[in-house]
């Protein structure tokens, strides 16, 4: 079986991939995000064919929503769409477009351009309703694959790195691989979700949307890494599985970890205001010990204690170690995180952000006292030599479950915007009265 699996693989990355024939953008003036000196006169796409475009294939916005352009009209080789504008503003400005190519599909994009001042991101442009419910549960299944792959990983190899039971090795693997599968699958997921919503299609009509402007922001470029670093982790597992080769888990361990930066760098620790390099490690520091915590937690509850009983004991106390570590640098990190974010401190209770900040230190005060009772009585009685607890796998599954729902919160954090810093008062200056 695992041959012909190897053979499946190898065939599916020989065989060519389809071409599609609709008309691609190549070039627009002024282009993806730039910011301009003065105001266009026109607002011009040329595409790599033919297409055809009614009166209103482009219309220009302001920040506001209000329409700064007229009626679209097409060069003589009909590869060409211009349309003219009003003189604009110093502000950030939004193009949506729509066209027909030679082979009758619909093609449909958006980007922003600034004048006189910085473009606003693709995913905010005018239209775009930010981050929806679903985007936010998408995000925590995103989360919870990085802790099932990348905490994982680290339990097998930092806590039992020694050969498992035949049925327990499968079983990681299961879930090693599951959450690598996932990283690439539901990271693909919340980019076309956020690209959906910066284009406004319906989703049927998403194949033919050009996704350019997204592809070449920061949060583009991470997701392109991301999707092909974890690829390059399912193959380490895959070929570890196939070849019995634990040693292939270290490269795998440190690819999942350092991949899950680029949420560090293209998130509100990397753009926002008072953001640096300080506050993008902190981020990444924070999310790699929550998924090494709570990925732990899944091993050993899953896996360690109902598959490889003579493993049990050694294994909690070696991750009672390792999570008081874990626990340290998370909330280590995450409260420098929440006094960067939130300058004022009437915003925990007053700010979207801050509530949502406050269910997280809840539900993460409810998980310290969890393994404070784990640390301080469970772990002492167990290097006494104390028979193990009958109610401690059940402990284990719950405490998980709480880590699971901080990772909840966090996902929403991370869609949320922090409020904005206080700006300083404007000091009016008198003359002084004669």
């Amino acid at each position: 079986m695992r041959r012909s699996l190897l053979a499946f693989g190898a065939l599916a990355l020989v065989l060519p991939g389809s071409a599609w024939a609709h008309a691609a953008l190549e070039q627009t003036k002024p282009g993806f995000a730039q910011r301009v000196d003065s105001s266009p006169r026109v607002v011009m796409l040329r595409f790599d064919q033919s297409v055809e475009a009614l009166p209103n294939a482009i219309t220009v916005y302001t920040s506001k929503g209000h329409v700064v352009s007229g009626l679209a009209g097409s060069s003589a080789d009909r590869r060409t769409v211009r349309v003219p504008v009003r003189k604009l503003a110093r502000g950030g400005y939004t193009v949506r477009w729509r066209v027909t190519s030679a082979d009758s599909h619909t093609a449909s994009g958006v980007f922003t351009f600034g004048v006189r001042h910085r473009a606003p991101p693709a995913t905010q442009a005018f239209g775009a309703s930010g981050p929806t419910t679903t985007e936010h549960l998408v995000r925590w299944l995103y989360f919870l694959a990085l802790a099932l792959v990348g905490g994982g990983l680290g339990f097998r190899m930092l806590i039992v790195p020694g050969p498992l039971p035949p049925e327990a090795e499968r079983r990681f693997y299961r879930l090693a691989g599951l959450g690598a599968v996932g990283a690439i699958e539901v990271g693909i997921l919340a980019f076309l979700l956020r690209a959906e919503d910066a284009l406004q299609l319906p989703f049927g009509n998403f194949l033919y949307g050009d996704l350019s402007p997204l592809a070449t922001m920061r949060f583009g470029v991470a997701f392109v890494a991301m999707t092909l670093g974890f690829a390059l982790v399912s193959a380490l597992l895959f070929v570890a599985w196939l070849t019995d080769r634990r040693a292939l888990l270290w490269p795998a361990l440190v690819l999942a970890l350092g991949f899950a930066s680029g949420l560090s760098l293209s998130g509100h620790s990397a753009v926002d205001s008072g953001s640096s390099w300080l506050s993008q490690l902190a981020d990444w520091l924070h999310l790699s010990a929550a998924a090494l915590w709570v990925g732990g937690l899944v091993q050993l509850a899953f896996v360690i204690w109902p598959l490889a009983p003579e493993l049990r004991r050694s294994a909690f106390l070696r991750f009672s170690k390792l999570a008081t570590v874990l626990i340290a640098v998370l909330l280590t990190a995450g409260i420098y995180l929440s006094v960067l974010r939130l300058p004022r401190v009437a915003d925990l209770w007053t700010a979207a952000y801050g509530q949502v900040l406050l269910v997280k230190l809840g539900l993460v005060s409810l998980a310290l006292l969890w393994g404070a009772a784990h640390h301080f009585v469970v772990r002492p009685a167990l290097e006494r030599g104390a028979p193990l607890f009958a109610g401690l796998p059940r402990s284990l599954i719950g405490e998980s479950a709480v880590g699971m729902a901080i990772l909840l919160a966090a996902a929403i954090l991370v869609e949320s915007k922090p409020p904005a810093p206080p700006t300083a008062p404007t000091v009016a200056l008198h003359a002084p009265a004669p």
